[in-house]
């Protein structure tokens, strides 16, 4: 693929023995989960891992159970009557998703759109959406501009979802502008929970969000033997999410 990670679909074509119009078709279903970006004159380029995000859609599906399973812990750490800020991706979406029939009295402020139609239709929970640019991938709004309209909210906890997680490098994600939300969160919560699968443990991402020193709580499947989890700071308080027996 050479340095620029570049690829054209005639070679390809050659390589793997098909046509060209197959291998079309199959990168266009790369570009839709992020994978690749195809450029002008029959190539295409291969992205960066640190700088691309895989689609909310191919996230989701993933390993369903063991967000399910994070999703549950952490809704059992939330109190009637809190307000909480939930952010967008997969696994946060699958603590809000563990609110659902719970009969939960929650005040819900959120960027994401998928969390809002989670709890649309839970009686007890009011849902603030926030407002910003559209970033239809992850169906949730970004913004980092200083009339962010968190910063009018105080927030008793922050359901914090990222997609790198290490003991020295921080807290990591790949996007600029949604980091820089993240932070603010981090700002007007009292407590941040930070919800993250073993795969995010140890990754390191383009964009820096925070130190480890910012979360209060972990909720994890990670083993309770992981090297990155005893690397912590003692000072975070980590939950490790079991299945239901």
């Amino acid at each position: 693929m050479g340095d620029h990670a570049e690829v054209d679909i005639q070679s390809l074509a050659v390589h793997f023995g098909v046509s060209e119009m197959t291998i079309r078709r199959d990168l266009g279903v790369l570009e839709e989960d992020g994978v690749v970006r195809r450029l002008v004159g029959g190539r295409a380029l291969l992205l960066d891992a640190k700088s691309r995000e895989p689609a909310l859609s191919t996230r989701a599906t993933a390993e369903y159970e063991t967000k399910s399973h994070i999703g549950r812990a952490v809704a059992e750490l939330l109190s009637d009557d809190e307000v909480v800020f939930i952010d967008g991706g997969s696994t946060a979406l699958a603590a809000a998703h563990s609110l659902r029939g719970t009969g939960r009295t929650l005040t819900v402020l959120t960027r994401s759109l998928l969390v809002a139609e989670e709890l649309a239709e839970e009686p007890g929970i009011e849902i603030f959406l926030l407002g910003g640019r559209l970033k239809s991938s992850e169906r949730l709004t970004t913004s980092s501009t200083m009339a962010d309209d968190l910063r009018h909210y105080n927030v008793d906890t922050y359901v914090m979802g990222i997609s790198g997680v290490h003991p020295t490098r921080g807290l990591t994600d790949y996007d600029p502008d949604e980091s820089a939300g993240k932070r603010l969160a981090i700002e007007r919560a009292d407590r941040v929970v930070l919800v993250a699968d073993h795969s995010k443990l140890g990754r390191v991402l383009m964009s820096r969000v925070a130190g480890v020193e910012d979360v209060s709580v972990l909720v994890t499947d990670a083993s309770a033997d992981d090297g990155v989890l005893n690397s912590m700071p003692s000072s975070l308080s980590v939950v490790l999410a079991e299945p239901q027996s």
